[in-house]
């Protein structure tokens, strides 16, 4: 069961959003840089409370859909091999936009628990182009990696619209039954949008049995109506020094995130 990753109490999983990696349009020719700044801010996050870290290669932009270059899944395997080193919390991956092969193959050598995927079952279309769901590869991957890595599906996923008329909850069943996710993800229009408390209770009574989480819009003032429903919620903007997602990490708004989650009814 993926709870039995964070504990019993709601998940606080804070994000690690890396500095460009190589071969990326911003890409500082420094990756010394971008792992100090990835274990600076995987510490702040263990030590102000979160109990899981997700790093992504936010900085990596414009994304690509499909297979990452072997620079940027080199890149992201030394990142989160340091991440995994500093901290004792669940480190989980993203790789922007779509590349769950690639992230479960990092997983599966740095010994990070879970990835998180965008789309893993279904069509959408991205900003990128559109994105198809590889749930067939992705779980016949892990079962011939062995790899106890638990995989955490977005239903219609932020930055990206269905093709067609689609019913949220029915998705979410789909997700979980027929692709097998381990858990499921429910986020807002873009990073940083509140979730809708709606879409939540829907995911949720389609399948109550899943692992939910919140994957995007948390903040100080929202938090009990938006993850009423939800087992705990992927942060990262309003973590970020004046909520705004290309700050660094702040201690502070760590920190009393970590007490507005302990304090949950």
């Amino acid at each position: 069961m993926s709870r039995d990753l964070f504990g019993p109490a709601k998940a606080f999983i804070g994000v690690v959003h890396l500095l460009p990696l190589p071969g990326s349009p911003r890409w500082g020719s420094d990756m010394r840089a971008v792992i100090d700044r990835a274990e600076e801010e995987a510490n702040i996050l263990e030590q102000g409370g979160a109990n899981g870290i997700i790093v992504e290669n936010f900085g990596d932009v414009p994304f690509r859909t499909g297979r990452l270059d072997p620079e940027t899944i080199a890149g992201m395997t030394v990142a989160v091999q340091r991440v995994n080193e500093v901290v004792s919390v669940p480190v989980g991956i993203n790789m922007l936009r779509n590349d769950a092969l690639s992230a479960l193959g990092i997983a599966a050598v740095t010994g990070a628990k879970f990835i998180r995927v965008n789309v893993h079952y279904g069509v959408m279309a991205a900003e990128e182009g559109l994105i198809e769901g590889e749930a067939f590869q992705t779980m016949r991957r892990r079962q011939a990696l062995n790899a106890d890595v638990k995989v955490l599906a977005d239903v219609l996923v932020k930055h990206a619209v269905p093709l067609g008329p689609v019913d949220l909850g029915l998705m979410a069943r789909e997700t979980a039954q027929r692709g097998l996710a381990d858990g499921l993800i429910v986020s807002g229009a873009a990073t940083g949008e509140e979730t809708a408390g709606s879409d939540v209770s829907a995911v949720r009574r389609a399948a109550p049995e899943s692992f939910l989480l919140v994957g995007s819009g948390v903040t100080e003032e929202n938090i009990v109506k938006v993850i009423e429903h939800a087992d705990g919620a992927i942060i990262g903007t309003s973590l970020k020094e004046g909520g705004i997602v290309a700050n660094r990490v702040d201690p502070e708004r760590v920190r009393r995130m970590s007490e507005l989650f302990r304090n949950l009814p």
